[in-house]
């Protein structure tokens, strides 16, 4: 009696075992794409922006601008990997105090108060958005790089604000990579060439 007994317990938890792995292995997770891919396809697919059909990037993470002629972004993980440095270690003060000398020798105004956000990783080292302070700092660069007024750029930078309840949710922030590739779409119509 007790080897049925053990038999009918180990053919239950093989059943168990079979019906659970096709349940929440394959049907579960293919209903779940499905929704996901119907109603939700663009956030399913990694969020990325898309041009001319290329790809230029994911709007949620944060890529390193370089360039003169763009939006630089926060101190990114992308590029250079996390720190978790405190920030009352020499080796933070150090980089901190390297990055504002090098936005100030390429500002226009380099006396300006450099933005925080320019010059500080976020805690996940990805923040894809910097505060309107920080893309107002680099409409000078911007428009002399582009031959743009200041004034079509700070309508990018408008235009990119979420003003939700009159800022009472959070300092207003915009996307980096939106902000760049609105540039180049401006300089493309102003100019017939994006400069890329």
């Amino acid at each position: 009696m007790e080897k049925g007994f053990i038999r009918k317990q180990i053919w239950a938890t093989i059943v168990f075992l079979g019906y659970s792995s096709v349940l929440l292995g394959l049907c579960y997770p293919g209903v779940i794409t499905l929704i996901l891919q119907t109603v939700f396809s663009d956030k399913a697919n990694g969020s990325l922006v898309i041009v001319d059909n290329q790809v230029k990037g994911s709007w949620l993470i944060g890529q390193p601008f370089f360039a003169a002629r763009y939006f630089w972004g926060r101190p990114s993980a992308a590029n250079s990997g996390g720190s978790n440095l405190c920030p009352t270690n020499p080796l933070q003060f150090t980089l901190v105090k390297s990055r504002v000398e090098r936005l100030q020798k390429s500002s226009l105004l380099p006396n300006a108060l450099v933005p925080i956000d320019l010059v500080t990783a976020s805690a996940s080292g990805l923040d894809p958005h910097i505060s309107l302070a920080a893309a107002r700092y680099q409409i000078p660069r911007i428009a002399k790089a582009r031959d743009l007024s200041e004034t079509a750029i700070h309508e990018i930078i408008n235009t990119q604000c979420p003003n939700i309840f009159g800022g009472l949710l959070g300092t207003a922030h915009v996307n980096v990579l939106k902000l760049n590739v609105d540039l180049d779409k401006v300089s493309k119509k102003n100019h017939g060439v994006a400069k890329t």
